[in-house]
């Protein structure tokens, strides 16, 4: 017999479904755990020994003048498995970056499938790239390393470990979190796709170029809006292009995501961010706020001032946003609230004051763009600091309009004594970005060298000045440097693979006859690339963004006779505008989550500082001068 099923009866089953199967549930919560822990330590260790090598390497340079000729190549095979290690460990923690503002429109019901169906796609891709990143490090056996003469395979083994590894993390997190139903659904969904597109091979086959519109706008689109993370997208829609319209092999796609994620010079990524999470946990950045709010607290909107000053004193320093605001938000924030500031407005002026400083150095996007087109990264920092100088100046006269009303009764004079005992106690702490800089642009070190000088200089600094150094957080600070790093490698990896996919198909030579048939030449393929990057900026982010169109805009811009170095400045300060801009700019609700802010709250306010951000980035266009004037 059977009974009639009420309306809640599913919502009934589902909620009874985690008590149906407890054994399971605890034995991929225990496998979970011991993985986790595995790869964390690995990820630790390796991170310190990185540091250790190429600490190693610069003292034997400079100091003994007698270089170590396999530190470098010790550290890049280290590096590879650094960064698939931390892709693992992002996409157990759900750092991997990815666009959520249409999926969290939905109904808690509806979202959930979506989810569901998003790790389905990210699962989906790991497995089929399985294969061919196995076959692609059994080439790489018999290729020997010039300097310590041991086979590359053993690097390129991460590739398959690490991708094995999140198939394993996916599957386990679809178990723990997905519903029977959904996960179900998804499946067959995925099967039914597969199915359809192997059918339908022959018939792409005789597209030609259309097939770009369908991969790498169609299946890049869906899987970003549906809250797959980009570089996982970006994966998806290149396996299936070479796939199911070319005969290439599998095996160059793994190639190319390796080059991309091999580059030395991205290994600053991961020192850098540490580097910043030193900063914090020494109290350096605390005491540089302290000393700016000394100086013009007393001021109507001192705070905001300082705001803008610190973001650009300690931006880019961290490698990431998100943890340039947590540093500052905190210790500014509450006072500022005292003095009756709309924290709409707050979190406007920090959303644009990231946007702002999106060029200062050592920035990771800088970096990002000289390893992926050969612009010299010296001549970058050099060119971001008086840029980003302007943005901050026209940041400070919009919050002087604001401000100008500004109740100060309840603010007090820092007498000049004091001053001096807060200017004296942040001096070491405002030496360190000025140090890096210039190590950077005099050529003194490079810039991954310079940040493990800059990490030795923060830890003695916060043992001996600040007295501020928790050795237990130590732990956990290697494990999230290498979090970030590895979500943000993991993507340049997929991008480069996607960027080679499109170069080959003659995408990069029509994208360049059309651009060079853009009225006003120079100036007008600058107006055009802003908007571009603005659009990318929002929904993509700087990394992913430039790397995936990066190799193919800058040879226009250089056939356009528009300096590279001022072309890269122009577009990384319209990335920062669109990763900051509402509705869709990811920037501005990580602003919005630090400061504990309904994201409603700062629509309004947002739209003056964005217009001075926007005339500030017109001037830079038409003015060369302003990025390449001190090279």
């Amino acid at each position: 017999m059977v009974e009639p099923i009420s309306a809640s009866a599913p919502v009934a089953a589902e909620r009874a479904e985690p008590r149906a199967a407890p054994a399971a549930r605890r034995w991929s919560q225990a496998l979970d755990r011991a993985l986790m822990t595995a790869v964390e330590i690995c990820a630790a260790v390796l991170l310190l020994v990185e540091i250790c090598v190429l600490l190693a390497g610069v003292i034997c340079r400079y100091v003994l003048h007698a270089p170590l000729v396999w530190s470098d190549e010790l550290a890049g095979m280290l590096f590879l498995w650094l960064s698939m290690l931390g892709a693992v460990l992002a996409l157990r923690r759900g750092e991997h970056m990815r666009m959520t503002a249409c999926v969290a429109r939905l109904s808690p019901s509806r979202r959930a499938f979506v989810d569901t169906l998003a790790n389905s796609a990210s699962i989906a891709m790991l497995g089929l790239i399985m294969t061919p990143a196995y076959r692609y490090a059994l080439d790489q056996v018999p290729i020997l390393t010039p300097a310590m003469e041991i086979s590359d395979g053993w690097r390129a083994l991460a590739l398959p470990v690490g991708t094995g590894l999140m198939l394993v993390v996916g599957l386990v997190r679809l178990a723990q979190v997905g519903r029977r139903r959904d996960i179900a659904i998804a499946l067959a969904i995925a099967v039914a796709l597969g199915a359809l597109a192997v059918l339908a091979a022959p018939w792409f086959q005789t597209l030609g170029k259309a097939n770009l519109l369908i991969f790498f706008v169609g299946v890049v689109a869906i899987g970003i809006f549906s809250g797959v993370p980009i570089g996982f997208s970006f994966a998806l829609a290149t396996f299936g292009y070479l796939s199911l319209t070319t005969a290439t092999p599998l095996e160059v796609m793994v190639g190319r995501m390796d080059e991309g994620m091999s580059n030395l010079i991205l290994l600053a990524v991961p020192l850098f961010v540490f580097l910043g999470l030193l900063i914090e946990m020494t109290g350096m950045a605390r005491a540089m706020i302290a000393f700016l709010a000394s100086l013009v607290g007393h001021v109507r909107g001192g705070l905001s001032y300082v705001l803008v000053g610190a973001m650009y004193l300690v931006s880019g320093i961290s490698g990431s946003k998100v943890a340039d605001m947590a540093a500052i938000a905190p210790v500014l924030f509450p006072e500022m609230k005292k003095r009756g500031a709309d924290e709409g407005d707050l979190i406007a002026l920090l959303a644009t004051a990231g946007a702002q400083s999106e060029t200062i150095p050592p920035s990771i996007v800088l970096i990002t763009i000289g390893s992926v087109t050969g612009v010299s990264i010296s001549a970058l920092f050099t060119a971001g600091l008086l840029p980003g100088a302007l943005l901050a100046v026209l940041l400070c006269a919009v919050v002087a309009w604001r401000y100008r009303k500004e109740d100060l009764s309840g603010a007090r004079r820092t007498s000049r004594r004091e001053i001096v005992r807060l200017m004296l106690s942040a001096l070491p702490a405002l030496i360190l970005p000025v140090v890096i800089r210039t190590a950077v642009v005099e050529g003194i070190a490079t810039a991954t060298e310079v940040s493990t000088i800059g990490i030795v200089y923060a830890a003695a600094v916060g043992v001996l000045v600040y007295r501020q150094f928790a050795w237990r957080r130590l732990g956990r600070m290697l494990v999230s440097a290498a979090t970030l790093s590895g979500a943000i490698i993991f993507i340049i990896g997929c991008a480069t693979a996607m960027a080679w996919a499109l170069t080959q198909s003659g995408f990069s030579q029509d994208l360049a006859a059309l651009m060079a048939k853009m009225p006003g030449h120079s100036y007008g393929f600058l107006a055009i690339s802003i908007v571009v990057f603005i659009l990318l900026g929002s929904v993509l982010e700087g990394i992913p963004a430039i790397v995936l169109f990066g190799p193919l805009l800058f040879p226009i811009a250089r056939a356009a006779g528009i300096n590279e170095v001022h072309y890269a400045i122009v577009v990384v300060l319209a990335m920062g505008v669109g990763l900051f801009s509402p509705p869709f700019g990811v920037g501005y609700y990580s602003a919005c989550a630090i400061s504990k802010v309904d994201p409603d709250a700062g629509i309004r306010p947002i739209v003056g500082y964005m217009g001075a951000l926007l005339a500030g980035l017109i001037l830079v266009a038409a003015i060369p001068w302003l990025s390449v004037g001190f090279l």
